[in-house]
C-alpha cells in the first residue's frame, strides 16, 4: 500500500519560469556536407514538448538513402580533416566550445524544452560539460602520439554514432569531440524524442566554419539507426538500451568495424552505519532523482545497514517531499517532465508491479501535478527483495528500490548480483573500508562519498550487460585511434 508523506513547514514558492524567448523553427532538415536539406524520404514527425504534449517542431526521417549521402559526406571530407595540422584542428573544437558557451541559456532553454528536464540541470550541467569535452578534447588533438607512449597514432575514419534523449546535446559532445580531435569524420543520428539541440549544434559547427563534411546529423528513430549500423562507416559509438546495444553487437559482428557500446544499468547505491547520514541522504537524491531518474547509472538499488536503515528511511522522507515536480523551465522545479509518453507508461507500470510484488510504496502526498504533460511523483519502495523486479530491471525514471544488509560481505554480494556493471555508490566514513569495497564492486565508475560527479578528463563505461569501452579521458581516445 502506497504510504504518502505530509510534513508541516512546508516552503511555498513564487514561480520562477525562464523567460528569454528562443526560436524554434517549423520542421528541421538533415544536415549532411555543412548545410540543411530535405530528406529524401521526403518524412517527417513531430518533436513533442513533454511538459505540454505539444509539438515543438517537425524533424526529417532519415531512410537507408539519406543515411548513405551522410556517410559519403563524411568519406569524402575525411582526408582533407585528418589532414589538417593537428593544431588547426584544435582550433576548431576550441571554438566550438567558446560558441556553445556564448549561446549556452538558448541551449539550456531547447533543451528543457524538448527533454522536460528541468532548466537548473540543463543550465547548470548539461551545457557546462557540453563545453567542457570539446574544451579538453581540443587540449588533445595535438598530443595523441604522447597520449599512447611509442605508438603512432592515426584516426579510425568514418564514425557512426547514435545518442539517447536523457543527455542528447551532452552525449553529442561525449561523441563528437573525442572523434574529431582524433582527425575522424562523424555521421550523429540523436534520439528521435530530443534531436532539437543535436541540430542547434549543427547551426553551430556552420558558425565555426567547420568544413563541410566533417560532421553531418541525420534525424529519425530506430530504422535510421540501424541503416547507420550497417553503412560503409569504420566505427560505430551507441548510447542506449542493453536491448539494442545487444542487436548492433550482433548486426556489426564480423563486419571488421569498431563498436563501443554504453548501455543500460542497475547501480547499487551502499550506504554504511558509519557514513555522514545527511550527506548520504543529498547523496541518494542525487543519485536517483537526478533528471527524473532518467540517467543509466543512477543508484536505483539503495542498501542500507540495518542498524541506520530507520534514520535513512525517516530522513529520505523529509527530503523526497521537499522535491518539486513541475514545469521544467520553472529555476524552482527538481523533477521536470518524464521524456514521453512511451517511457511513463513503463515507469506506471513498474510502480505497479512493486505494490504487487509486496513492497512498500513511499511518494510525497501533493496532488499538484500538472493537468497536461507527463509527470511522475518521485518514490522509493521499502521492503524490497533482491527477487523483485524492481530490484533486477533498469526503471529508467524516479523510482528507488531499497533493502538492508547487515555485513560488508553481505553488501558486496547484493550490490553484484545484478548482469550490470556500470556505476556504485559508496558512503563511509572509513577511508579503507571505500578502497576495500570498491576494489571489489563489479562496476565501470564507483563514486565514493559522493554521486553522479563527471568530468571529461575521467573515463565512463562499464561491462558484463553495461557495454564495454569508455569515453572520456585518455582511455576514451582510444576506440578513435589506429595505432601503429
Amino acid at each position: 500500500m502506497a504510504q504518502s508523506l505530509q510534513f508541516e513547514h512546508k516552503w511555498d514558492y513564487a514561480p520562477a519560469p525562464e523567460k528569454i524567448p528562443v526560436q524554434i523553427d517549423d520542421r528541421y532538415g538533415l544536415f549532411i556536407n555543412g548545410r540543411f536539406i530535405e530528406p529524401a524520404s521526403d518524412k517527417w514527425a513531430d518533436s513533442i514538448n513533454p511538459a505540454t504534449e505539444q509539438s515543438l517542431f517537425k524533424f526529417a526521417v532519415a531512410d537507408q538513402s539519406d543515411v548513405e549521402t551522410a556517410v559519403a559526406a563524411a568519406r569524402k571530407a575525411l582526408p582533407g580533416w585528418s589532414g589538417l595540422p593537428a593544431q588547426e584542428r584544435a582550433k576548431y573544437l576550441f571554438r566550438i566550445a567558446r560558441r556553445i558557451q556564448e549561446r549556452s541559456r538558448e541551449l539550456a532553454i531547447l533543451e528543457s524544452m524538448d527533454g522536460g528536464k528541468p532548466i537548473k540541470e540543463s543550465r547548470d550541467i548539461d551545457l557546462p560539460e557540453a563545453a567542457k569535452h570539446f574544451f579538453y578534447h581540443a587540449g588533445w588533438a595535438d598530443k595523441l602520439d604522447y597520449a599512447f607512449p611509442g605508438r603512432k597514432a592515426g584516426p579510425v575514419g568514418v564514425c557512426g554514432q547514435i545518442i539517447p534523449w536523457n543527455f542528447p546535446l551532452l552525449m553529442a559532445a561525449w561523441k563528437i569531440a573525442p572523434a574529431l580531435a582524433c582527425g575522424n569524420t562523424v555521421v550523429l543520428k540523436p534520439a528521435e524524442t530530443t534531436s532539437l539541440t543535436a541540430l542547434r549544434l549543427a547551426e553551430i559547427f556552420q558558425e565555426v566554419e567547420l568544413p563541410p563534411g566533417v560532421v553531418n546529423i541525420v534525424t529519425g528513430a530506430g530504422q535510421t539507426g540501424s541503416a547507420l549500423a550497417t553503412a560503409d562507416i569504420n566505427k560505430l559509438a551507441f548510447t542506449g538500451s542493453t536491448q539494442v546495444g545487444k542487436l548492433l553487437a550482433r548486426q556489426l559482428a564480423g563486419t571488421g568495424k569498431r563498436l563501443t557500446l554504453e548501455l543500460g544499468g542497475k547501480s547499487p547505491h551502499i550506504i554504511f552505519d558509519d557514513a555522514s547520514i545527511d550527506q548520504a541522504v543529498e547523496g541518494i537524491i542525487s543519485g536517483i532523482y537526478f533528471n527524473q531518474g532518467h540517467v543509466c547509472c543512477a543508484g536505483s538499488r539503495l542498501f542500507v545497514q540495518e542498524s541506520i536503515m530507520s534514520e535513512v528511511l525517516a530522513k529520505l522522507d523529509i527530503r523526497l517531499a521537499s522535491l518539486r515536480v513541475g514545469d521544467p523551465l520553472d529555476k524552482n522545479t527538481d523533477l521536470g517532465a518524464i521524456n514521453s509518453r512511451q517511457q511513463l507508461d513503463k515507469i506506471n507500470e513498474y510502480r505497479k508491479i512493486g505494490v504487487e510484488e509486496g513492497a512498500s510504496l513511499h511518494q510525497p502526498s501533493t496532488s499538484e501535478l500538472p493537468d497536461k504533460g507527463y509527470w511522475s511523483q518521485p518514490c522509493y519502495f521499502a521492503d524490497v527483495q533482491p527477487a523483485h523486479r524492481l530490484a533486477r530491471d533498469e526503471i529508467f525514471g524516479p523510482v528507488l528500490a531499497v533493502m538492508s544488509f547487515r555485513t560488508p560481505e553481505e553488501a558486496l554480494s547484493r550490490a553484484n548480483n545484478t548482469p550490470f556493471g556500470l556505476a556504485a555508490g559508496i558512503w563511509t566514513d572509513k577511508g579503507s573500508k571505500i578502497f576495500d569495497i570498491a576494489a571489489k564492486l563489479k562496476a565501470g565508475v564507483v563514486w565514493c562519498n559522493t554521486y553522479n560527479q563527471f568530468d571529461a578528463s575521467s573515463p565512463f563505461g562499464g561491462f558484463r550487460e553495461s557495454g564495454f569501452g569508455r569515453e572520456g579521458g585518455r582511455q576514451g581516445l582510444r576506440a578513435y585511434l589506429e595505432l601503429s
